[in-house]
């Protein structure tokens, strides 16, 4: 059934049910569509499945106390929401099922190229060289491609303009930041001897 159809036959507004059971209806749709998801899901998403004019963050916000005792939470991550397990369930999960696909993977050394992708980008392969001293290879940018974590960022307008990397959403789900601005201090990283001055 296309998008549109499905639009049609859904009752957002939900006038014949009392207050109180509609406010439910609405909580129950968006944590069906945040359970439904694999990707963080927008306002602009939410708001398709309850009424006009109806808070999506106020939802958002009795949903999460109702999964306070609940092994999941709803997490907000790049101006969107999604359904994750609690980190203290992480344990259980590894030894239940094959999240092998999931897991990262990165040495050290590919942690610090993502991280100065983070604090600088849109930054350059030139770029990464000039601040890691050589070259960055290829297979390690496609790697990082490849699980999502980073993605091309705005070129130059001119012809043959290199190719900028940036960090995606992916990036913010795996590293559990809400946004760029999650990330720790540099000069904190630098002064613990974590980071290059």
């Amino acid at each position: 059934m296309a998008r549109d159809q499905a639009d049609q036959l859904l009752d957002r507004e939900l006038e014949e049910m009392p207050a109180d059971l509609r406010w439910r209806e609405w909580m129950r749709r968006i944590e069906a569509v945040l359970f439904a998801s694999a990707s963080p899901v927008p306002r602009a998403v939410l708001l398709r499945v309850v009424g006009q004019g109806v808070s999506v963050d106020l939802l958002i916000e009795d949903l999460m106390v109702e999964l306070t005792d609940r092994p999941y939470e709803i997490a907000d991550v790049a101006d969107a929401w999604m359904l994750r397990t609690r980190p203290a369930y992480a344990a259980a999960i590894r030894t239940a099922a094959d999240v092998g696909d999931q897991d990262l993977d990165l040495r050290e050394y590919d942690v610090a190229v993502l991280a100065t992708i983070a604090y600088h980008q849109p930054i350059t392969r030139d770029g990464l060289k000039d601040i890691f001293g050589k070259e960055i290879s290829r297979d390690l940018i496609g790697r990082l491609h490849a699980r999502g974590l980073i993605g091309t960022g705005p070129r130059s307008p001119r012809r043959g303009a290199p190719y900028t990397y940036v960090t995606t959403d992916q990036f913010l789900v795996a590293f559990d930041l809400q946004s760029l601005q999650d990330l720790p201090d540099r000069e904190q990283l630098e002064d613990a001897g974590l980071a290059a001055g």
